[in-house]
Protein backbone atom coordinates (compact mmCIF):
# COMPACT_ATOMS: atom_id res chain seq x y z
CA UNK A 1 0.00 0.00 0.00
CA UNK A 2 1.18 3.53 -0.78
CA UNK A 3 3.02 5.42 1.95
CA UNK A 4 2.93 9.22 1.88
CA UNK A 5 3.41 11.96 4.47
CA UNK A 6 2.89 15.70 4.81
CA UNK A 7 5.96 17.92 4.76
CA UNK A 8 7.17 21.44 5.45
CA UNK A 9 7.09 22.87 1.94
CA UNK A 10 9.53 25.53 0.81
CA UNK A 11 7.66 27.92 -1.45
CA UNK A 12 7.39 31.54 -2.57
CA UNK A 13 5.32 34.17 -0.78
CA UNK A 14 1.91 34.61 -2.40
CA UNK A 15 2.83 37.76 -4.31
CA UNK A 16 5.98 36.20 -5.82
CA UNK A 17 4.63 32.83 -6.99
CA UNK A 18 4.29 33.78 -10.65
CA UNK A 19 7.75 35.38 -10.78
CA UNK A 20 9.52 32.49 -9.06
CA UNK A 21 7.80 29.61 -10.87
CA UNK A 22 9.02 28.21 -14.17
CA UNK A 23 8.55 25.45 -16.67
CA UNK A 24 10.32 22.14 -15.82
CA UNK A 25 14.05 21.91 -16.51
CA UNK A 26 13.69 19.32 -19.27
CA UNK A 27 11.18 21.01 -21.59
CA UNK A 28 13.48 23.77 -22.81
CA UNK A 29 17.14 24.28 -23.60
CA UNK A 30 19.63 26.58 -21.90
CA UNK A 31 19.16 29.48 -24.28
CA UNK A 32 15.37 29.32 -24.04
CA UNK A 33 15.69 29.37 -20.23
CA UNK A 34 18.12 32.28 -20.42
CA UNK A 35 15.61 34.24 -22.49
CA UNK A 36 12.64 33.41 -20.24
CA UNK A 37 14.58 34.39 -17.09
CA UNK A 38 15.94 37.62 -18.58
CA UNK A 39 15.39 40.51 -16.18
CA UNK A 40 13.94 38.24 -13.47
CA UNK A 41 16.46 37.33 -10.74
CA UNK A 42 13.66 35.43 -8.93
CA UNK A 43 13.12 32.91 -11.75
CA UNK A 44 13.61 29.30 -10.64
CA UNK A 45 15.67 28.77 -13.79
CA UNK A 46 18.59 30.20 -11.78
CA UNK A 47 18.34 27.02 -9.66
CA UNK A 48 17.16 24.34 -12.10
CA UNK A 49 19.11 25.61 -15.14
CA UNK A 50 21.89 27.62 -13.49
CA UNK A 51 24.08 27.49 -16.60
CA UNK A 52 22.14 30.62 -17.61
CA UNK A 53 24.26 32.51 -15.05
CA UNK A 54 27.41 31.66 -17.01
CA UNK A 55 28.55 32.64 -20.47
CA UNK A 56 26.44 31.18 -23.31
CA UNK A 57 27.60 27.72 -24.33
CA UNK A 58 28.61 26.66 -20.81
CA UNK A 59 28.10 22.92 -20.38
CA UNK A 60 25.09 22.36 -18.14
CA UNK A 61 26.99 19.45 -16.55
CA UNK A 62 30.01 21.57 -15.59
CA UNK A 63 30.68 21.15 -11.82
CA UNK A 64 30.47 24.94 -11.47
CA UNK A 65 26.88 24.80 -12.69
CA UNK A 66 25.80 22.42 -9.92
CA UNK A 67 27.61 24.59 -7.34
CA UNK A 68 25.75 27.60 -8.73
CA UNK A 69 22.43 25.80 -8.25
CA UNK A 70 23.17 25.40 -4.54
CA UNK A 71 24.41 28.97 -4.23
CA UNK A 72 21.25 30.31 -5.87
CA UNK A 73 18.98 28.08 -3.79
CA UNK A 74 20.52 29.47 -0.62
CA UNK A 75 20.24 33.01 -2.01
CA UNK A 76 16.53 32.56 -2.76
CA UNK A 77 15.96 31.51 0.87
CA UNK A 78 18.05 34.39 2.25
CA UNK A 79 16.17 36.89 0.10
CA UNK A 80 12.81 35.51 1.23
CA UNK A 81 11.86 34.51 -2.31
CA UNK A 82 11.46 30.98 -0.95
CA UNK A 83 10.21 30.37 2.60
CA UNK A 84 9.60 27.16 4.54
CA UNK A 85 6.27 26.40 6.16
CA UNK A 86 6.43 26.07 9.93
CA UNK A 87 4.43 22.82 10.03
CA UNK A 88 3.97 19.73 7.90
CA UNK A 89 1.12 20.07 5.40
CA UNK A 90 -0.38 18.66 2.26
CA UNK A 91 -1.24 20.90 -0.67
CA UNK A 92 -3.63 20.89 -3.63
CA UNK A 93 -2.29 21.97 -7.02
CA UNK A 94 -4.75 22.57 -9.89
CA UNK A 95 -3.81 23.02 -13.54
CA UNK A 96 -6.17 24.39 -16.18
CA UNK A 97 -5.65 23.88 -19.91
CA UNK A 98 -8.22 24.56 -22.65
CA UNK A 99 -10.97 24.98 -20.05
CA UNK A 100 -10.26 21.63 -18.34
CA UNK A 101 -8.90 21.52 -14.77
CA UNK A 102 -7.14 18.64 -13.02
CA UNK A 103 -6.52 18.60 -9.26
CA UNK A 104 -3.47 16.98 -7.70
CA UNK A 105 -2.43 16.37 -4.10
CA UNK A 106 1.14 17.46 -3.30
CA UNK A 107 2.72 14.87 -1.01
CA UNK A 108 6.02 13.40 0.13
CA UNK A 109 6.12 9.92 -1.42
CA UNK A 110 8.14 7.08 0.09
CA UNK A 111 11.53 6.17 -1.37
CA UNK A 112 10.95 2.60 -0.22
CA UNK A 113 7.79 2.40 -2.34
CA UNK A 114 9.82 3.29 -5.42
CA UNK A 115 12.56 0.79 -4.57
CA UNK A 116 10.06 -2.05 -4.00
CA UNK A 117 7.83 -1.32 -7.00
CA UNK A 118 4.79 0.10 -5.23
CA UNK A 119 5.44 3.21 -7.29
CA UNK A 120 5.16 1.79 -10.80
CA UNK A 121 6.91 3.02 -13.92
CA UNK A 122 6.21 2.47 -17.60
CA UNK A 123 9.39 3.89 -19.19
CA UNK A 124 13.07 3.04 -19.15
CA UNK A 125 15.47 5.63 -17.76
CA UNK A 126 18.93 6.55 -18.95
CA UNK A 127 21.71 6.42 -16.38
CA UNK A 128 23.33 9.67 -17.57
CA UNK A 129 20.06 11.56 -17.11
CA UNK A 130 19.52 9.95 -13.70
CA UNK A 131 23.01 10.96 -12.58
CA UNK A 132 22.49 14.56 -13.70
CA UNK A 133 19.37 14.90 -11.54
CA UNK A 134 20.99 12.96 -8.69
CA UNK A 135 23.80 15.52 -8.59
CA UNK A 136 21.20 18.27 -8.48
CA UNK A 137 19.33 16.63 -5.59
CA UNK A 138 22.54 15.87 -3.68
CA UNK A 139 24.03 19.35 -3.87
CA UNK A 140 20.79 21.11 -2.95
CA UNK A 141 19.76 18.46 -0.42
CA UNK A 142 16.26 18.98 -1.78
CA UNK A 143 13.78 17.90 -4.43
CA UNK A 144 13.51 21.22 -6.24
CA UNK A 145 11.00 19.97 -8.82
CA UNK A 146 8.08 17.57 -8.26
CA UNK A 147 7.28 14.40 -10.15
CA UNK A 148 3.88 13.68 -11.69
CA UNK A 149 2.03 10.63 -10.30
CA UNK A 150 -1.38 9.12 -11.00
CA UNK A 151 -3.52 7.09 -8.60
CA UNK A 152 -6.77 5.14 -9.04
CA UNK A 153 -9.41 7.78 -8.35
CA UNK A 154 -11.35 7.66 -5.10
CA UNK A 155 -14.51 9.48 -4.11
CA UNK A 156 -13.24 10.19 -0.59
CA UNK A 157 -10.15 11.99 -1.88
CA UNK A 158 -12.30 13.85 -4.42
CA UNK A 159 -14.46 15.06 -1.53
CA UNK A 160 -11.45 16.33 0.44
CA UNK A 161 -10.15 18.19 -2.60
CA UNK A 162 -13.59 19.68 -3.32
CA UNK A 163 -13.79 20.99 0.24
CA UNK A 164 -10.27 22.45 0.01
CA UNK A 165 -10.76 24.27 -3.30
CA UNK A 166 -13.90 25.97 -1.99
CA UNK A 167 -11.54 28.21 -0.01
CA UNK A 168 -9.46 31.09 -1.30
CA UNK A 169 -6.31 29.75 -2.99
CA UNK A 170 -2.78 30.54 -1.91
CA UNK A 171 -1.68 31.06 -5.53
CA UNK A 172 -3.79 31.68 -8.62
CA UNK A 173 -2.24 32.84 -11.88
CA UNK A 174 -2.01 32.18 -15.61
CA UNK A 175 1.42 31.54 -17.12
CA UNK A 176 1.93 34.02 -19.94
CA UNK A 177 3.89 31.77 -22.29
CA UNK A 178 1.30 29.02 -22.70
CA UNK A 179 -1.84 30.44 -21.07
CA UNK A 180 -2.19 27.54 -18.62
CA UNK A 181 -3.71 28.28 -15.22
CA UNK A 182 -2.02 27.30 -11.95
CA UNK A 183 -3.89 27.37 -8.62
CA UNK A 184 -2.61 26.19 -5.25
CA UNK A 185 -4.17 25.60 -1.82
CA UNK A 186 -2.70 24.64 1.57
CA UNK A 187 -4.18 21.82 3.67
CA UNK A 188 -3.21 22.38 7.29
CA UNK A 189 -6.08 20.88 9.33
CA UNK A 190 -4.63 17.95 11.35
CA UNK A 191 -7.67 15.73 10.92
CA UNK A 192 -7.71 16.22 7.14
CA UNK A 193 -3.99 15.51 6.95
CA UNK A 194 -4.46 12.29 8.90
CA UNK A 195 -7.36 11.26 6.67
CA UNK A 196 -5.37 11.79 3.46
CA UNK A 197 -2.51 9.69 4.83
CA UNK A 198 -4.94 6.96 5.84
CA UNK A 199 -6.71 6.88 2.46
CA UNK A 200 -3.43 6.57 0.57
CA UNK A 201 -2.48 3.65 2.81
CA UNK A 202 -5.41 1.82 1.16
CA UNK A 203 -4.20 2.54 -2.40
CA UNK A 204 -2.05 -0.38 -3.56
CA UNK A 205 0.06 1.43 -6.17
CA UNK A 206 1.00 4.85 -7.47
CA UNK A 207 1.95 5.31 -11.11
CA UNK A 208 4.60 7.61 -12.57
CA UNK A 209 2.84 9.57 -15.29
CA UNK A 210 5.66 12.00 -16.09
CA UNK A 211 9.12 12.49 -14.60
CA UNK A 212 10.69 9.03 -14.63
CA UNK A 213 14.24 10.43 -14.39
CA UNK A 214 13.35 12.80 -11.54
CA UNK A 215 11.62 9.94 -9.71
CA UNK A 216 14.63 7.64 -10.11
CA UNK A 217 17.08 10.34 -9.06
CA UNK A 218 15.07 11.36 -5.99
CA UNK A 219 14.62 7.77 -4.83
CA UNK A 220 18.23 6.76 -5.47
CA UNK A 221 19.58 9.74 -3.53
CA UNK A 222 17.20 8.97 -0.66
CA UNK A 223 18.39 5.38 -0.65
CA UNK A 224 22.04 6.53 -0.71
CA UNK A 225 21.43 8.63 2.38
CA UNK A 226 19.82 5.67 4.11
CA UNK A 227 22.83 3.45 3.39
CA UNK A 228 25.29 6.16 4.48
CA UNK A 229 23.56 6.81 7.81
CA UNK A 230 24.59 4.29 10.53
CA UNK A 231 21.84 5.70 12.76
CA UNK A 232 19.09 5.44 10.14
CA UNK A 233 15.63 5.10 11.70
CA UNK A 234 13.31 5.37 8.70
CA UNK A 235 11.77 8.61 9.93
CA UNK A 236 14.29 10.92 8.26
CA UNK A 237 13.01 13.35 5.63
CA UNK A 238 15.32 11.85 2.99
CA UNK A 239 13.11 8.77 3.02
CA UNK A 240 10.56 10.75 1.00
CA UNK A 241 10.49 12.77 -2.21
CA UNK A 242 8.26 15.40 -3.78
CA UNK A 243 5.29 14.28 -5.89
CA UNK A 244 1.98 15.64 -7.15
CA UNK A 245 -0.63 12.87 -7.32
CA UNK A 246 -3.58 13.19 -9.71
CA UNK A 247 -6.61 10.88 -9.97
CA UNK A 248 -6.34 8.80 -13.13
CA UNK A 249 -9.80 9.82 -14.39
CA UNK A 250 -8.77 13.49 -14.68
CA UNK A 251 -5.64 13.02 -16.77
CA UNK A 252 -5.32 13.44 -20.52
CA UNK A 253 -2.55 11.74 -22.45
CA UNK A 254 -1.61 13.57 -25.65
CA UNK A 255 -0.29 11.99 -28.83
CA UNK A 256 3.47 11.76 -29.39
CA UNK A 257 4.24 11.88 -33.11
CA UNK A 258 7.15 11.07 -35.41
CA UNK A 259 8.98 12.82 -38.26
CA UNK A 260 11.57 11.05 -40.42
CA UNK A 261 14.32 12.55 -42.58
CA UNK A 262 14.15 10.15 -45.57
CA UNK A 263 12.28 7.20 -47.08
CA UNK A 264 15.18 4.73 -46.82
CA UNK A 265 15.91 4.98 -50.54
CA UNK A 266 12.28 4.57 -51.68
CA UNK A 267 10.28 6.89 -53.91
CA UNK A 268 6.99 8.25 -52.61
CA UNK A 269 5.09 5.73 -54.73
CA UNK A 270 7.22 2.79 -53.54
CA UNK A 271 6.78 3.86 -49.90
CA UNK A 272 2.98 4.12 -50.22
CA UNK A 273 2.86 0.76 -52.01
CA UNK A 274 4.90 -0.86 -49.21
CA UNK A 275 2.48 0.55 -46.63
CA UNK A 276 -0.50 -1.15 -48.32
CA UNK A 277 0.77 -4.59 -47.27
CA UNK A 278 -0.02 -3.83 -43.62
CA UNK A 279 -2.39 -0.85 -43.75
CA UNK A 280 -5.48 0.33 -45.58
CA UNK A 281 -4.17 3.54 -47.17
CA UNK A 282 -6.62 6.36 -48.00
CA UNK A 283 -5.60 9.68 -49.51
CA UNK A 284 -7.20 12.58 -47.59
CA UNK A 285 -5.91 15.62 -49.49
CA UNK A 286 -4.23 18.79 -48.27
CA UNK A 287 -6.37 19.42 -45.16
CA UNK A 288 -4.84 18.14 -41.91
CA UNK A 289 -6.10 14.66 -41.04
CA UNK A 290 -6.12 13.55 -37.40
CA UNK A 291 -6.18 9.86 -36.37
CA UNK A 292 -9.75 8.87 -35.51
CA UNK A 293 -9.31 5.80 -33.32
CA UNK A 294 -6.86 3.18 -32.10
CA UNK A 295 -4.90 1.58 -34.98
CA UNK A 296 -5.65 4.53 -37.26
CA UNK A 297 -2.71 6.80 -38.17
CA UNK A 298 -2.26 9.94 -40.21
CA UNK A 299 0.65 10.29 -42.61
CA UNK A 300 1.92 13.49 -44.23
CA UNK A 301 4.01 13.12 -47.36
CA UNK A 302 4.72 15.48 -50.28
CA UNK A 303 1.97 17.93 -49.35
CA UNK A 304 -0.75 15.29 -48.92
CA UNK A 305 -2.35 13.70 -45.86
CA UNK A 306 -3.20 10.00 -45.74
CA UNK A 307 -5.21 7.79 -43.38
CA UNK A 308 -3.52 4.49 -42.47
CA UNK A 309 -5.61 1.80 -40.78
CA UNK A 310 -3.73 -1.27 -39.57
CA UNK A 311 -4.95 -4.51 -41.09
CA UNK A 312 -6.09 -7.42 -38.93
CA UNK A 313 -3.22 -9.38 -37.44
CA UNK A 314 -0.87 -6.41 -37.18
CA UNK A 315 -1.77 -5.81 -33.53
CA UNK A 316 -2.66 -7.93 -30.52
CA UNK A 317 -5.46 -6.53 -28.38
CA UNK A 318 -4.72 -9.14 -25.71
CA UNK A 319 -1.13 -7.90 -25.27
CA UNK A 320 -0.67 -4.57 -23.40
CA UNK A 321 2.39 -3.78 -25.56
CA UNK A 322 1.21 -5.36 -28.82
CA UNK A 323 -2.00 -3.34 -28.80
CA UNK A 324 -0.16 -0.01 -28.76
CA UNK A 325 -0.07 2.01 -31.94
CA UNK A 326 3.52 2.97 -31.18
CA UNK A 327 4.34 -0.75 -31.45
CA UNK A 328 2.38 -1.16 -34.69
CA UNK A 329 4.02 1.88 -36.29
CA UNK A 330 7.49 0.88 -35.10
CA UNK A 331 7.16 -2.70 -36.36
CA UNK A 332 5.43 -2.17 -39.70
CA UNK A 333 6.53 1.34 -40.78
CA UNK A 334 9.65 2.56 -39.03
CA UNK A 335 11.49 -0.77 -38.86
CA UNK A 336 10.07 -2.85 -41.71
CA UNK A 337 9.99 -0.11 -44.38
CA UNK A 338 12.20 2.75 -43.20
CA UNK A 339 14.92 0.69 -41.51
CA UNK A 340 14.77 2.51 -38.18
CA UNK A 341 15.63 -0.13 -35.56
CA UNK A 342 16.26 1.92 -32.40
CA UNK A 343 14.05 4.93 -31.70
CA UNK A 344 16.37 6.08 -28.92
CA UNK A 345 19.53 6.36 -31.01
CA UNK A 346 18.64 6.68 -34.71
CA UNK A 347 19.37 10.22 -35.91
CA UNK A 348 16.97 9.94 -38.86
CA UNK A 349 13.91 10.23 -36.63
CA UNK A 350 12.61 12.95 -34.32
CA UNK A 351 9.57 13.22 -32.07
CA UNK A 352 6.95 15.95 -31.73
CA UNK A 353 4.62 16.27 -28.74
CA UNK A 354 0.97 16.53 -29.70
CA UNK A 355 0.67 19.81 -27.79
CA UNK A 356 2.33 21.43 -30.83
CA UNK A 357 -0.48 20.25 -33.11
CA UNK A 358 -0.33 18.40 -36.41
CA UNK A 359 0.49 21.68 -38.13
CA UNK A 360 3.99 21.35 -36.65
CA UNK A 361 4.39 18.01 -38.48
CA UNK A 362 3.34 19.66 -41.75
CA UNK A 363 5.73 22.56 -41.16
CA UNK A 364 8.73 20.32 -40.59
CA UNK A 365 8.05 18.29 -43.74
CA UNK A 366 7.21 21.32 -45.90
CA UNK A 367 10.44 23.02 -44.80
CA UNK A 368 12.46 20.16 -46.27
CA UNK A 369 13.95 19.29 -42.87
CA UNK A 370 11.95 16.04 -42.80
CA UNK A 371 10.50 13.87 -45.57
CA UNK A 372 7.52 12.24 -43.89
CA UNK A 373 5.45 12.66 -40.71
CA UNK A 374 3.37 10.13 -38.81
CA UNK A 375 0.72 11.02 -36.24
CA UNK A 376 -0.55 8.45 -33.72
CA UNK A 377 -3.78 8.12 -31.78
CA UNK A 378 -2.93 8.84 -28.12
CA UNK A 379 -2.69 6.02 -25.59
CA UNK A 380 -5.15 5.99 -22.73
CA UNK A 381 -4.39 6.30 -19.04
CA UNK A 382 -5.80 2.77 -18.61
CA UNK A 383 -3.29 1.42 -21.13
CA UNK A 384 -0.46 3.02 -19.15
CA UNK A 385 -1.73 1.45 -15.93
CA UNK A 386 -2.18 -1.96 -17.60
CA UNK A 387 1.41 -1.88 -18.87
CA UNK A 388 2.80 -0.79 -15.49
CA UNK A 389 0.74 -3.47 -13.71
CA UNK A 390 1.98 -6.16 -16.11
CA UNK A 391 5.60 -5.20 -15.39
CA UNK A 392 6.18 -4.21 -19.01
CA UNK A 393 7.89 -1.09 -20.29
CA UNK A 394 6.39 1.11 -23.00
CA UNK A 395 8.33 1.66 -26.22
CA UNK A 396 10.22 4.99 -26.34
CA UNK A 397 8.34 8.24 -26.92
CA UNK A 398 4.85 6.86 -26.32
CA UNK A 399 3.23 9.31 -23.91
CA UNK A 400 3.06 13.07 -23.64
CA UNK A 401 1.33 14.64 -20.65
CA UNK A 402 0.20 18.24 -20.71
CA UNK A 403 0.07 20.58 -18.90
CA UNK A 404 3.46 20.07 -17.28
CA UNK A 405 3.84 20.68 -13.56
CA UNK A 406 5.00 24.21 -12.83
CA UNK A 407 8.29 24.16 -10.92
CA UNK A 408 8.94 26.49 -7.99
CA UNK A 409 5.52 26.44 -6.35
CA UNK A 410 6.73 23.89 -3.78
CA UNK A 411 10.09 22.34 -2.83
CA UNK A 412 10.86 19.46 -0.48
CA UNK A 413 14.03 19.63 1.61
CA UNK A 414 15.70 16.37 2.64
CA UNK A 415 16.85 17.37 6.11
Amino acid sequence: MATIKPFRGIRPPRQLAKQVSSRPYDVLNSEEARKEAEGNPMSLYHIIKPEIDFEPGTDEHDPRVYDKAKENFELFKQKGWLQQDADEKYYVYAQTMNGKTQYGLVVAAAVEDYMTGKIKKHELTRRDKEEDRMKHVRINNANIEPVFFAYPHRDDLDAIIAKTIAREPEYDFVAELDGFGHTFWVIDEPETIQEITRIFSEIPYLYIADGHHRSAAAALVGNEKKLQNPNHTGNEEYNYFLAVCFPDNQLTVIDYNRVVKDLNGLTDEQFLSALEKDFIVEKKGTDIYKPQHLHNFSLYLAGEWYSLTAREGRYNDADPIGVLDVTVSSDFILDKILGIKDLRTDKRIDFVGGIRGLGELKRRVDSGEMRVALALYPVSMQQIIDIADSGNIMPPKTTWFEPKLRSGLIIHELQ
